[in-house]
């Protein structure tokens, strides 16, 4: 009986020895330290680090989702409703990730999704990402909550940035700070539609409460308070109007053709809203839901993505963020039919962890593992890139 116990016992160690869980274990504990950005092999390196600096209240920030986060965790596991069909035997020597947008070539079809405040990640915040965007010929979205100015961000980008819209309360806040974005320069204006009935963003809620420092210390006004943010000082009311609806849009256009500006609507979810941004004059739409902090819909953004690319086909351009964290990632949104894929928490978690240096690695590591995949697949230029190199799992 003993003995037995003892031979099963065995067998089970044995077991375990083999699992993947036991390496994925041995390889976390024995990985090496990241102490520069390049030691970093994965945007996973960072986020862990990032878990490690933040103080309560900014991590829930960064890693809050809404209710019970259920879209956030979504967003990441979508991407697994999606197998690739790697092709053979074709010339993969001299792979080429460039594309167009709006006439303007992209080194890549990956883009910097607007992220407020990010000073509160690391000191220099929005100049150190446009810095890292500027060396690495990447295109920068600024958001309206920044807590650096879009002067002082073009001025570090070495070009005016595109432009992500919390729209005033008041018409003519929005007038006032959409001239001052066309002073600027900004050729592309991005209105974020997906926060207008508001949201509930408790886990963020949860972890600030356990937070012991005297944020008033940086939170002058208030934590939350617009009252001093770098794009709003002067405009009144609050953001995010309610009543906005596709008349509003239609306002918004008028506005912005009058200013040369190109005209991207973020928070698109479904094919009926898709056709209506076409029709109200949209030049594009990002398939979003605001990295799970809007609604709690429990659809990734990369399973909404092939209804939207349906119901516009090629007569506007699709773009897509969501809990893009590999290339393989990127490649499957570029295979249902995105033009471009954003990245928000990557980057930041770069930032946090080495300033403009780690959001550099964080490019650099998501173009490496897109050209590998285009590579693997057999697919050399983001032009051969198609519904043919994805399968639904």
């Amino acid at each position: 009986m003993v003995s037995g116990s003892g031979s099963r016992r065995r067998e089970f160690l044995r077991f375990l020895a083999g699992s993947p869980l036991a390496v994925q274990a041995w390889a976390q504990q024995n990985s090496p330290a990241v102490s520069r950005a390049a030691d970093a092999l994965s945007v996973a390196d960072f986020e862990a680090l990032t878990r490690s600096m933040l103080p309560p209240a900014h991590l829930g920030y960064l890693f809050s989702g809404v209710d019970d986060d259920g879209t956030l965790k979504l967003n990441r596991e979508g991407f697994q409703h999606f197998q690739l069909r790697p092709r053979r035997l074709v010339d993969v020597s001299k792979p080429d990730l460039r594309t167009e947008i709006f006439g303007v070539s992209w080194e890549a079809p990956i883009f910097l999704c607007p992220v407020g405040g990010q000073k509160m990640f690391h000191a220099e915040g929005e100049v150190a990402v446009a810095r890292a965007a500027r060396a690495k010929r990447a295109t920068q979205i600024l958001s309206t909550v920044s807590s650096s100015s879009v002067e002082d961000v073009a001025k570090a980008l070495g070009a005016p940035p595109w432009y992500q819209l919390y729209m005033p309360v008041s018409w003519e806040g929005t007038e006032k700070l959409v001239r001052r974005v066309e002073a600027t320069g900004c050729p592309v204006l991005v209105w974020t539609v997906d926060l207008l009935g508001g949201r509930n963003t408790e886990t963020a809620e949860r972890l600030r409460r356990t937070d012991t420092r005297n944020c008033l210390s940086c939170h002058t006004n208030g934590v939350g308070n617009l009252k001093g943010r770098a794009m709003l000082d002067g405009i009144e009311g609050g953001i995010n109007p309610s009543s906005a609806n596709w008349a509003t849009l239609d306002r918004l256009r008028k506005l912005t053709m009058a200013a040369k500006m190109k005209l991207i609507i973020k928070g698109i979810d479904t094919a009926e809203d898709a056709r209506l941004c076409r029709e109200h004059g949209a030049d594009a739409v990002v398939v979003s839901n605001h990295g799970g902090r809007a609604t709690e819909t429990l659809r990734s953004t990369i399973d909404s993505l092939t209804e939207v690319v349906d119901a516009v086909g090629s007569q506007m351009p699709v773009l897509v963020d969501g809990g893009f964290r590999r290339g393989t990632d990127i490649y499957k949104a570029l295979a249902l039919g995105a033009r471009a894929v954003g990245v928000g928490r990557p980057y930041i978690f770069g930032l946090t962890a080495f300033g403009q240096e780690g959001v550099e690695r964080v490019i650099d590591m998501l173009r490496a593992e897109l050209r590998l995949t285009m590579q693997q697949c057999g697919t050399p230029a983001i032009k051969d890139i198609t519904r043919a190199a994805v399968r639904r799992a």
